[in-house]
């Protein structure tokens, strides 16, 4: 929403981002005064918020939805391979040289730097207008630590190469500095702080690190079980519990697919803390190119660019949409397609694309193959690669490969886009939610907390179920259905892949794993390597164990 943003009038200062090297300028020297009021901090502080925004709008999607078990990135003939890198994420053999995972450590360094430049100009942490800036950074280091495990805590100019802190010390560090500040963020929810840390940002992260809580703390990766003691369980409900009872957000304001739309906003009650995206202003959110069909960039729009169309649901994934009535089942379609308008489907006009049997299937040699003729979309629910495609992942470039698995339409695309916009959306991309603010309490008291407000988790799970018109549950729920709701309502959010590891399913099999059987066992790819660049620039640095340096 290209309103919400105000414009950035301090540039973070040159600095080798991965190398965490010495600043070699007084940032207090720019100003002949330092900012005293929550407006002048803001004016400061626009680039702590956008660091990620790139990331958040692509590979930091990616990389947690395509190494979970939710979609597989094809390739179409010699089309969309891309040196395997999306293929790596699939079948679990990435390495340090990925360019996605360099781009996420990076970005979250910028942002940490970013925040520690703008502290440095405050001069003083312990200000209230601080404790936004605080927060941010905290997030950033819950990125990194959630992501590649041990990571440096950067609280200020560094001068000397940085350690990395074993990953329970930087847990420990974001719970220590978010209860420091949460207290003296703001409390108001509207339009001036959309986007923006307030109390209620504070508190999700808390529970969702709280949640997670004996994921980060274990002494080795690998030796994790989802049966593994948490003693912060009580705290993710207290977190919860705080977010409830402020009654600044629901559920109800808008249908579930509405949330998602190009014009969301601070309308939607739902919505936390989100990542603000404009075709315009605020580009890097590109959802829709990878969904879209190779071949149906017409289909909501007279798009002026191609689409990727790489991006299909997994059918095992696609089976969890299977509650009678529920909204959320409209988050994917397949089957026979027609044109869209207005975000719904024209059953008058269907989709026609004109075409030959060769090109539906490239094997096909009858003498009739290259007879020309229009045929409906017709999007299959199964992904099958060709029979010489294990390497690269290939469906083939005909339009029944093209076509094999489901699309997701939650992020419906910004109709509205010009070859400008460079395929570039305004959804804003949610982080936290109220939704998930519900099912990590239900999730909690499953786990062993104490039920409190009399709410159980039947109870909070079908506050989800009734807003999507799903059935309601009639008796108690497993740690599994859980599971399942948080999979049908986070779909393309970029929590699957930590509800997995939480659940000690990340090394179960779907889709093409089998193509790397070694991946069902290496559990020290629940955290991911720390990138080639980054070590190089860091010599004292270790890779994560498992990986090659």
């Amino acid at each position: 929403m290209r309103h919400i943003i105000k414009p950035f009038f301090f540039t973070a200062l040159s600095f080798t981002i991965w190398s965490c090297t010495d600043l070699d300028v007084d940032i207090k020297s720019q100003f002949t005064e330092f900012p005293d009021n929550e407006r002048a901090a803001e004016a400061i502080s626009a680039d702590v918020y956008t660091a990620y925004r790139g990331a958040m709008g692509r590979d930091h999607w990616m990389v947690q939805t395509l190494s979970a078990d939710e979609a597989v990135s094809v390739s179409m003939g010699s089309d969309w391979y891309d040196g395997g890198q999306y293929r790596q994420f699939h079948v679990h053999n990435w390495n340090a040289d990925n360019g996605m995972l360099t781009n996420m450590w990076n970005s979250a360094i910028v942002g940490i730097v970013n925040s520690n430049n703008v502290l440095t100009i405050i001069n003083n942490d312990e200000a209230d207008i601080a404790a936004p800036i605080r927060a941010m950074r905290a997030f950033y280091h819950f990125i990194l630590m959630d992501n590649f495990g041990a990571a440096p805590i950067l609280k200020g100019r560094v001068e000397v190469q940085p350690d990395r802190s074993p990953r329970a010390e930087v847990c420990r560090f974001i719970e220590s500095e978010l209860l420091e500040i949460k207290d003296k963020l703001p409390t108001t929810v509207n339009s001036s702080t959309y986007g923006k840390v307030t109390k209620y940002m504070a508190e999700a992260l808390l529970a969702k690190l709280y949640l997670n809580w004996s994921v980060y703390t274990a002494q080795n990766v690998e030796d994790y079980t989802p049966n593994a003691s948490n003693e912060k369980l009580q705290e993710v409900v207290k977190m919860c519990d705080n977010i409830i009872a402020s009654n600044q957000f629901n559920l109800t304001s808008h249908k579930f697919l509405e949330k998602f739309r190009p014009d969301n906003g601070p309308q939607i009650k739902d919505f936390i803390f989100v990542m603000p995206y404009d075709k315009e202003s605020q580009q890097g959110m590109t959802f829709s190119r990878f969904w879209i069909h190779r071949s149906a960039q017409n289909q909501f729009a007279n798009l002026p660019q191609s689409v990727g169309g790489t991006f299909r649901v997994l059918p095992t994934y696609l089976d969890k949409f299977n509650l009678a009535g529920d909204e959320r089942n409209a988050s994917y379609i397949g089957g026979k397609q027609y044109y869209w308008s207005n975000y719904q489907e024209d059953r008058t006009r269907p989709f026609l694309i004109r075409t030959s049997k060769k090109g539906i299937d490239q094997d096909y040699v009858g003498a009739d193959a290259d007879a020309q003729f229009e045929w409906q979309l017709d999007i299959t629910r199964d992904i099958i690669l060709r029979p010489d495609g294990a390497a690269t992942l290939n469906v083939g470039n005909d339009q029944k490969g093209r076509s094999m698995g489901y699309r997701s339409i939650k992020f419906y695309m910004d109709v509205n886009v010009t070859s400008a916009h460079q395929r570039n959306q305004s959804n804003d991309v949610p982080i936290f939610r109220y939704a998930d603010i519900l099912l990590m309490k239900a999730e909690a008291i499953l786990r062993g907390a104490s039920a409190t407000n009399g709410e159980t988790p039947m109870s909070l799970i079908n506050q989800i179920r009734s807003y999507v018109k799903a059935p309601l549950l009639t008796i108690a729920p497993s740690l599994q259905d859980l599971l399942d709701e948080r999979a049908r309502e986070f779909a393309d959010e970029s929590w699957r892949r930590n509800d997995l590891i939480r659940y000690g399913k990340f090394e179960d099999k779907w889709g093409f794993r089998d193509l790397y059987p070694a991946g069902y066992t290496e559990k020290f790819r629940r955290i991911f390597p720390v990138p080639t660049t980054v070590l190089n620039l860091n010599n004292i640095w270790k890779q994560n164990p498992g990986y090659v340096n």
